[in-house]
Parts: structure tokens; sequence; C-alpha cells
């Protein structure tokens, strides 16, 4: 049996505000990044780095990858939900600006909060929590709104992929709550889910014409290093555990810091300007935060 608890404790929000931390981190990494090695080639090496990180962990710890549990079915729908979130972010990358896509990506936690509850009714959030995630979501496109203006045609197809991958992100939380999966070890869960994006991310690499190379700076590699055994191993992991033990609502309104945590480092590490309208986005997402996973008062 696996012990599911109705509240985040302080573990859960500790490697929450990390796990947000480390992918906003990412954020940068791959910006800085791009140049040199192109997006969806970058995530063929990171997926299938991560597969190998995750066979050796298994081995290690002595889990079980591939007996038969029911899971292979309900794996395959959450490693194509995955994948697809990750080719529409790339794709509408080339369309739209980063900040426009990430305002429409972190639609997400609504499409949790507004689907989960139709099969686990324990993830039914009240009207406070709603306000909260729309505070939260406020906070975000708060931070990002200088970027929205005249929408060319382009702009709004890489808009409506990102507002795609979004909902694809939403419903691979479904699937990881709802189906068999919820009760697979996160090794599995992970497995699937970087197991499918390798396979089919280097296709639509060279679908896209994307130049493919193993001759890279050492900047790139220690980058590329960094987000595989960090960001798509070590994080996702402790994601995939969480989702076992957590509420995925409560967890889908802390992923609205990982924007917020890539501007910041963008401040301090690339020397961007701190504005007053990051400082109030931040303030808005910590309110929002609180709100959604405030206990209910009897």
């Amino acid at each position: 049996m696996i012990e599911r608890k109705i509240h985040l404790d302080t573990l859960a929000i500790t490697l929450l505000i990390v796990c947000c931390a480390t992918w906003g981190g990412q954020q940068i990494l791959i910006k800085t990044t791009v140049a040199e090695v192109p997006p969806l080639w970058q995530a063929s090496i990171r997926t299938s780095g991560a597969v190998l990180l995750l066979w050796l962990w298994c081995r290690w710890r002595g889990v079980p990858l591939f007996r038969r549990d029911g899971t292979l079915g309900a794996g395959l729908l959450a490693g194509l939900l995955f994948t697809g979130e990750f080719i529409g972010i790339y794709i509408g990358l080339q369309n739209t600006s980063a900040s426009r896509l990430t305002v429409f990506l972190y639609t997400a936690p609504f499409w949790v909060a507004l689907l989960l509850p139709r099969w686990v009714p324990s993830e039914r959030m009240r009207a406070l929590q709603w306000t909260g995630l729309a505070i939260a979501f406020a906070g975000v496109v708060l931070a990002f709104s200088e970027s929205f203006g005249h929408s060319t045609s382009a702009q709004l197809r890489g808009d409506a992929l990102g507002l795609a991958a979004g909902m694809l992100w939403g419903l691979t939380t479904l699937a990881l709550r709802t189906t068999k999966l919820a009760t697979a070890s996160p090794e599995k869960t992970l497995f699937y889910q970087v197991g499918v994006a390798a396979i089919v991310c280097p296709f639509v690499s060279m679908a896209l014409g994307e130049h493919w190379s193993l001759s890279y700076s050492t900047w790139a590699w220690s980058s590329i290093a960094v987000q595989t055994i960090v960001g798509a191993f070590a994080t996702y992991l402790a994601w995939m555990w969480m989702l076992r033990h957590y509420p995925a609502t409560q967890m889908s309104s802390f992923s609205f810091l990982t924007p917020l945590f890539a501007l910041v480092f963008g401040v301090v590490l690339l020397g961007e300007a701190l504005t007053l309208q990051l400082v109030l986005a931040l303030v808005g997402v910590a309110a929002g935060i609180v709100l959604v996973n405030r206990r209910s008062l009897r």
C-alpha cells in the first residue's frame, strides 16, 4: 500500500522548491547552449543519458524495470504525452518568443485541477484554492507581460503550441495519477517517459533538419551533463516520487515558481535588469501558492 498524504509537508515543499529552482536554472542552460546544440538534438542526448542513469540506478537499487505489472499501455501513453509536451515547446519557440510561450505553458496546473478530481475526488480544490491558483498564474503573466502586444500569425501558432504543451503536461500528470502507474515505482514511471522521449526526439530532430554533431565545446557538454544528471534524472525522479505520495493539484501550484526562478537567475547570472514587475510577480506567485496549500479550517 502507498501512503498518500492530503497536504504537503516540509519535505515535499523543500523538494518542490529545489526542483523548480533547478528547472529554472535549466532554462538558462538551454538558452545559453541552444546556439551550439540544436534544441531537439539536445533533448535527445539529455533523455538518452537519463535513460542510462536510470537503468544504472535501478540495477544498483534492485528496482525491476521490465517486470510485467500491467503498466505498459499507461506507461507508453504517459511517455507520448511527455514527449509531445517538449516537442510542442521546442517547435513553438521557433514561432513565438520564450516569454509568450511560457505564459501558455504554465496553464498546466489548471488542467490538473480541472480534470483530476473527476477520477480522484480527494484532489478537488475549494474556491480559495482556485483563487490562489489564479493569483499565481497572474503573477507569471505579469512577469512576462512586456512581450505581449501585436501578434503575428506565426506568434499565434507558437502560442497555440505552448497552450497545447501545457495541456499535454497536465494530461501527463493525469495519466500518472489515474492509471496503474499510480502504484508503479517512481523509477519505472520515469523510465517510460524518458525512454519514449529518447526514441521519438531524434526522429523529430531529423524531420526538422537539425544538424547532428558530438563535437561541442566543454561548456556545451557541461551544460548537457547538468541538464541530464540533475534535470532529467534526479529532479524528475523526485517529482515522480512525490506524485505517489502527495496531492498533484497542490504540487502543480509550485510549478509557477519555475519561470520566475529562470528570470531571477537571468538577473543574477546574466546581468538582466531586476524590474518591479518581477518583484510583484514573485509576491503574487508566493501568495497564490500559500492559498492553494492552505489547510481548510474546521
